[in-house]
Formats: structure tokens, sequence, C-alpha cells
């Protein structure tokens, strides 16, 4: 049961499933081990139809916390060949822009930007400020037009109108 309502509440749908769940209180840490099913195909951008598995490598990615505890998503992501021999790994559509977070965990981070300092934001995310610097920079395209602000702080803010239609 705790499977199936961990896939309900992740939205992860076929082919991929959640394998194992382990929890550690005195870690506080949760590991939600996710797969695919056996024979599946994937599709790859620029390559028409679904392709087979060449092999496979587990991605760890940090999602956002479960209570108090911290989250990772072990993700076991194929490796697809295509048609033309490359091989071509699959990111997961909940992976994010910068290797190792999922894309709430990054859009939790640039909210929390958006009104905090970067240190503090490291502290509650238990991230140091150079992964919370990086997270922003990799989810923000907007740069303050008058440059009026440091370029570590420089991210889009409701304050700022035209910051909503340039977020990625």
């Amino acid at each position: 049961m705790s499977n199936e309502l961990f896939a309900a509440a992740l939205g992860v749908e076929t082919p991929w499933y959640v394998k194992d769940v382990t929890f550690d209180a005195g870690k506080r840490l949760l590991t939600v081990a996710i797969d695919f099913k056996k024979g599946s195909h994937f599709p790859h951008e620029g390559a028409e139809g679904l392709h087979p598995v060449h092999d496979t490598q587990t991605k760890r990615y940090r999602h956002l916390n479960f209570f108090q505890h911290e989250c990772y998503l072990e993700v076991r992501t194929p490796r697809i060949k295509l048609p033309d021999g490359r091989v071509v790994l699959i990111e997961p559509g909940w992976a994010g822009k910068l290797s190792g977070f999922t894309l709430l965990f990054e859009a939790l981070i640039l909210a929390m930007c958006r009104q905090m300092p970067f240190a503090a934001v490291a502290r509650l995310a238990g991230e140091s400020w150079h992964r919370v610097h990086a997270i922003c920079a990799a989810m923000s395209t907007w740069r303050c037009p008058r440059r009026i602000c440091l370029a570590s702080r420089c991210l889009p803010s409701m304050r700022h109108p035209a910051a909503a239609a340039t977020i990625t």
C-alpha cells in the first residue's frame, strides 16, 4: 500500500513505478526507489518512435522534505539506443535542471530565494550556499535591467513586472 501511496503523491506514472520506500528515523531520511517496467521503450526528442533500453544508471535526486525528513528519489534511469547507434540517457520528467535535484525542489529554492538571502535558504534546505546559487542561476534567465542588485541576488521577483514571463 505505501508504494502506491507514494507513487500517487509523487505523480509517478507508467512505465515508472515506486519499487521501494525506506525510512531511517535516526538519520531523518526518506528514500523512495523508482524503477521502470521491464521491456519498456522510451521516446527521445529528435528521433521518432519508442526506443529500447540499452542499459541503466541509478541517479539520486533531492526532493521536497517529507515533514522534517530529507527525501531522496533513487531512480533507475534508462539509457536508450537510437536508430543512428547513439546511446542517450533518458531524464525522468521530474528531474531538475541541475543534477541531483527534482524540479519541485528547485522551484521551492527559487521561491525562497526571492524572499531571503541565499545563506538563509541554504540553512533551511540543508544545502550549501553554492548549490542554492547554482539552482537559482540554472532556473532563472532574468537579470535586473537597471543592474541595481548584486549578482548573487539578481533574481526574479514579483516586484519586477518583467520577471514572471522570463522564468524558464
